[in-house]
């Protein structure tokens, strides 16, 4: 049976079974999702779901708001899942179209400092959950996507997996641990025409969903054996006619699929991203301002053209799903990064002119790279000068994705942008520095508490184990 088969891989996934690239890639998705989503913490509805969630009960897991909170282990996961979805600022696996590290690695995270796991087990168990996730969202794209949120939705496996694989549970157990999961999937794109919350919520609630799935499954709570393949469940609910073979095709014979992952340095929707490395490297190449543009047109695939083809944004949530928006304010600033989507910065009379000058166009070329090859989301873009020049390139790979990745010196640039404005400098190189060196740590509960401790620790070294934990202030 399919389920059973992906079940009983992804919880007999240990660090020792990992190839050495692999285990950078769990620790690379680690810090780049702790930097989104500390930073995260800070927007408006990570804030609000805080306050309806909030337990006064004993802290069981850290909740990455800048303070010493702390919540029940399904809160904690819940709450740092909607935060590092609340800037999109956050990876993507792009075959899959989902953002794996904000449904996978808030429950990690949060179940690793409740039960004292080791490094090497949270590094497993992330890998285990990007394998999940990537897999079952390959299955039903790209035709469930036009409704569904694979991230809310595939999402909720991959959370589940990374969370089963923690707490150790056999190939039955996660089993079950996928029926509970799989029956709570949801995620619905309606709230793009609003800019409404409802995308950090998405990412919360499917964090929430796994880690709840494998704590009743170690329980003996059953969920539907064939939750994936049966003519009732997740595949089929989703789409009409499923990419079932993706599920399991090549499964242990090869890379993972966290190998493949894309991070991101526009904080803004990535199918908008080759777009705005195109005009990037143009605009740098050629020295180019505002003032020297007559037009722009970008010519996208299918799923670019109807998710973020919105050429009158109202708010700045609606500006990160305006490939428009985003074109313009990164031939203005030569960037797209958080700041460019304050308030202010959105109704910039310069960006919202420029904004006028670009139209989209659905290119049946470049739909069919992305039908040819599901990581490639390409765009071409094509800038026609007040001089008479016109400049074109195409990008298939923007920079971020695997042919064109970002280097661990600017991996940790960004984490240090984000987390510094909350944690401060120090706080934050010992998380940064905690995250690189995972593998070494023996209890994650432990290392956390040196990282965040308000005095300095009167150790020389990372604690490990039960024992240190009494040594440091």
């Amino acid at each position: 049976m399919t389920t059973r088969k992906l079940a009983s891989f992804t919880s007999n996934l240990t660090y020792d079974r990992l190839s050495a690239h692999s285990r950078e890639m769990a620790k690379r998705c680690m810090l780049d999702w702790l930097g989104v989503a500390i930073r995260g913490s800070q927007e408006k509805p990570a804030a609000l779901i805080r306050q309806v969630l909030n337990d006064p009960g004993p802290g069981e897991a850290t909740v990455f708001s800048g303070g010493t909170m702390k919540d029940n282990v399904l809160n904690a996961a819940f709450c740092n899942g909607s935060a590092s979805h609340s800037l999109d600022f956050d990876d993507l696996h792009n075959p899959s179209i989902i953002h794996l590290a904000c449904v996978v690695v808030p429950g990690v995270f949060s179940i690793a400092e409740k039960e004292h796991k080791s490094g090497k087990e949270m590094i497993a168990a992330v890998c285990a959950g990007y394998e999940a996730g990537a897999r079952v969202g390959e299955s039903v794209i790209p035709e469930s996507y036009f409704f569904w949120h694979t991230t809310g939705t595939a999402g909720t496996f991959g959370a589940a997996a990374a969370a089963a694989n923690l707490l150790h549970l056999d190939t039955e157990k996660t089993v079950q641990c996928y029926g509970s999961a799989g029956t709570q999937a949801a995620g619905l794109w309606e709230f793009l025409k609003e800019g409404a919350m409802s995308k950090s919520l998405h990412a919360g609630k499917s964090c929430y969903a796994g880690v709840l799935s494998a704590y009743l499954a170690q329980a003996g709570f059953t969920g539907a054996s064939q939750i994936l393949e049966g003519e009732k469940g997740f595949c089929r609910a989703m789409v009409k006619e499923p990419h079932l073979e993706k599920l399991t095709e090549g499964l242990g014979l090869g890379r993972l699929k966290i190998d493949d992952n894309s991070f991101k340095p526009y904080a803004c929707c990535k199918h908008s991203h080759a777009a705005l490395y195109a005009i990037q490297t143009l605009r740098a190449e050629n020295g180019l301002t505002p003032d020297d543009v007559d037009s722009i047109e970008l010519r996208v695939n299918e799923i670019t053209n109807y998710l973020i083809n919105n050429a009158a944004p109202k708010n700045p949530y609606g500006c990160k799903f305006s490939i428009q928006y985003c074109c313009a304010a990164m031939m203005k600033d030569g960037a797209v990064g958080i700041e460019q989507f304050a308030p202010k910065a959105i109704n910039n009379p310069v960006t919202r002119s420029l904004m006028k000058k670009i139209t989209v166009v659905l290119d049946p070329e470049v739909e069919k790279v992305h039908a040819e090859n599901p990581a490639k989301l390409a765009s071409k873009v094509i800038i026609r000068l007040k001089d008479g020049r016109v400049l074109e390139r195409q990008v298939d790979f923007p920079k971020g994705d695997p042919d064109n990745p970002l280097s661990w010196e600017e991996a940790k640039d960004k984490f240090m942008h984000l987390a510094v404005p909350v944690y401060g400098e120090v706080k934050s190189r010992k998380l940064c520095e905690l995250i690189l060196h995972l593998e070494k740590a023996e209890d994650f509960a432990a290392c956390l508490a040196e990282c965040l401790s308000e005095e300095p620790a009167k150790v020389t070294k990372r604690p490990v184990g039960k024992k240190a934990r009494r040594t440091t202030a």
